[in-house]
């Protein structure tokens, strides 16, 4: 998917910065304006976000509008919902960070996964950042309980984890 917003808007670096902003933050174009949900997105909001002007962010909204494949790429993004791992601790969940040596080997969230199933570990949520977006992506692992220290060479034994962080 970024391959394609980013060859088409190779030409106007802001205009993907500004792509960049609203993909990461699961906001769609719909009918010429930004939606977040249901809830409309000033075009000012966006731009102190991604550090242009209010105009800049109205063209790369014009562009998507204009843009066959860039409209239905666009109007199909949701948010993904609220992400517990800032909060996992303070609600008394367990959290495992994996960093992978390259995050496009498979089996890393299900490898991952079945080691804690193994433990009687239930997962309240799993988030994977996108490699293409994220500069150094991670799986993180939300848990109903604490993670067990002992887990972490199970985790490492993992085929393409590099490291691994529980807290």
């Amino acid at each position: 998917m970024w391959k394609k917003i980013s060859d088409r808007l190779r030409e106007y670096p802001e205009r993907l910065v500004v792509a960049r902003v609203l993909v990461e933050n699961g906001l769609s174009i719909r009918d010429g304006k930004i939606w977040c949900g249901e809830i409309l997105i000033s075009a000012v909001r966006i731009a102190r976000v991604a550090k242009v002007d209010r105009r800049t962010v109205m063209q790369a909204v014009k562009m998507v509008k204009d843009d066959d494949e860039l409209r239905e790429i666009f109007e199909s993004i949701k948010p993904a919902g609220s992400s517990l791992r800032e909060i996992a601790r303070h609600l008394g969940f367990g959290v495992v960070e994996i960093t992978p040596t390259d995050a496009r080997i498979p089996g890393i969230l299900a490898s991952s996964a079945s080691l804690m199933s193994g433990r009687d570990i239930s997962i309240r949520q799993a988030i994977v950042d996108d490699p293409e977006l994220s500069p150094e992506p991670r799986l993180t692992i939300i848990a109903e309980k604490k993670i067990p220290g002992d887990l972490i060479p199970e985790f490492l034994k993992i085929k393409g984890v590099a490291k691994v962080s529980v807290y």
